[in-house]
């Protein structure tokens, strides 16, 4: 027991060194924001075309990272394998774009062979690298340095420290990219519809709403037995109240019916205005769906009638449709 209680420490060490090792080079590459970042910034603010991402082994899986971090922000971008674009995949780089390659060492070959050609090109280079004297730190237009310290693998082989000091950095340009551009959550909801956010920030009522046959209704003068048999065949849990002209008077919700029963009311003989709530909240269809959540939680109630510009009933939905939908 007690070897197994001092691996179990050993473990928890060997976690906590990882992290501080990566943690100091972050500070250091927190302190080390200068000139060269803007300048990055202000070239990917000037790029007409896309950005194109590219770096070999863990860094290309880090610069694919970064080229979605970037593209989900409202920067079009993209990542490309340095050795594909040796043999035809150069091509999707055109004079419009920008590339941002990233290497730790700087000298990363499969890099090296073709920065001579993007420069050619007239595209600017944006260098994310280790070592600032290194080849393509001095070949790019503006270089970032993430140089801080030691790798969190003991080895000293894996790359760790500095993989996520890149994937940072590629975080300060995509953030920062998002701030400038003033992008806001209906952009980010627009690049992902079938996220959460999306759905709560894109779903309009009409989206989701019942229409036609499926809004349950009953005209002025109906009794509450009519009605109830409405209620029911439609599933809502109210039934709309509506005048000769479609438009609402009225709604009566299993709340009401309760109510109805308490006061022993005749449900044969009782019009349904008697019992019914005269004063309906209701919601436009323009609205959007996370609208009409809030708007039930304001007034503790689980189904809304929608109407138009003259309040005429066109919609009916309830908690369960906005559940459905994912909306809340």
């Amino acid at each position: 027991m007690k070897n197994t209680k001092k691996n179990k420490n050993e473990i928890i060490q060997l976690a906590k060194q990882v992290v501080k090792i990566e943690k100091k080079a972050l500070d250091i590459l927190q302190d080390g924001f200068a000139d060269d970042f803007i300048q990055a910034i202000e070239l990917l603010m000037d790029c007409k075309g896309h950005v194109i991402v590219i770096g070999m082994g863990k860094s290309g899986h880090i610069g694919n990272k970064i080229a979605a971090t970037l593209a989900s922000t409202g920067t079009p971008a993209f990542s490309v394998h340095p050795g594909e674009a040796s043999h035809g995949d150069l091509g999707m780089i055109t004079k419009n774009d920008i590339t941002i390659c990233v290497s730790n060492s700087g000298e990363t070959e499969e890099l090296l062979n073709i920065i001579p050609l993007i420069k050619r090109m007239g595209v600017p280079i944006i260098a994310i690298t280790g070592n600032p004297n290194s080849t393509m730190a001095k070949n790019s237009d503006a270089h970032l340095s993430i140089a801080g310290g030691e790798e969190a693998c003991p080895l000293g082989l894996a790359p760790t420290t500095s993989t996520t000091a890149t994937l940072v950095m590629g975080d300060a340009l995509a953030v920062t990219l998002l701030k400038l551009r003033g992008f806001t959550e209906e952009d980010f909801a627009r690049s992902h519809p079938a996220g959460s956010l999306g759905k709560k920030l894109l779903l309009q009522i009409e989206d989701l709403m019942r229409i036609g046959e499926d809004i349950p209704k009953v005209e002025l003068g109906t009794n509450i037995q009519e009605a109830l048999f409405e209620i029911t065949k439609k599933s809502l849990g109210m039934t709309a109240i509506v005048d000769k002209s479609n438009k609402v008077k009225g709604v009566f919700t299993d709340g009401d019916l309760r109510r109805a029963f308490d006061d022993e009311l005749d449900i044969k003989l009782t019009k349904i205005e008697q019992a019914a709530s005269l004063k309906p909240i209701t919601i436009k269809s323009n609205n959007l769906a996370v609208s009409a959540a809030q708007l039930m939680e304001q007034h503790n109630i689980h189904s809304l009638l929608v109407v138009d510009k003259s309040n005429c009933l066109v919609g009916a939905l309830n908690i369960h449709d906005l559940l459905k939908a994912g909306v809340v």
